[in-house]
């Protein structure tokens, strides 16, 4: 796998789509529920292109510092989980769990936007460190936790919020308000 630099193009562009991502979910507290379903549905695609075109690195396994603690996680969940209300779960199929169910498996909303939150979070704050080294394992851990679970994640909630967005009568108003 080839080496990626801190600095290129990609990874800059990741790292300013992820802390956007990061910073809308901690100010969602006064925001309408249909503003939070509009936004997520645009920042979503947007992340997962721009991950998407990080250079894959293996991780050096060195010590990342997560600072996403159990309560600042909860707190995103449960504020995610007021906005969409009745609309937060949905039903998956695109999990390891459906290979062996005879029903389907049930997913939240919520909870897979905080899973993502989580990562991005953890991979910005890692980012922001300004250390060379430090730096280039948190493109490479960030990168490895896309492909193995928070990319899929991703695109599985995507689909939910869109029909919350656009097939739901949760929103009547049509308007962006993302520009």
């Amino acid at each position: 796998m080839a080496k990626t630099s801190a600095f290129d193009r990609n990874t800059v562009e990741f790292v300013t789509v992820a802390a956007e991502y990061c910073a809308f979910l901690e100010q969602i507290y006064d925001k309408e529920p249909t503003r939070v379903a509009d936004v997520i549905s645009k920042l979503l695609p947007l992340v997962y292109l721009k991950a998407s075109m990080l250079t894959d690195t293996e991780p050096e396994r060195l010590y990342l510092e997560e600072i996403v603690t159990e309560p600042e996680y909860d707190a995103i969940r449960m504020s995610l989980q007021q906005k969409f209300g009745e609309n937060d779960d949905y039903l998956e199929v695109f999990v390891e769990d459906m290979k062996y169910s005879d029903t389907p498996v049930r997913r939240c909303i919520s909870e897979d936007l905080a899973d993502i939150y989580q990562a991005l979070k953890n991979f910005v704050h890692s980012y922001r460190s300004g250390l060379d080294e430090v730096m280039e394992e948190a493109v490479a851990v960030c990168s490895e936790g896309f492909r193995t679970y928070w990319g899929q994640t991703l695109t599985n909630t995507l689909r939910a919020v869109h029909n919350v967005r656009y097939n739901s009568d949760f929103n009547e108003d049509e308007s962006s308000v993302y520009d």
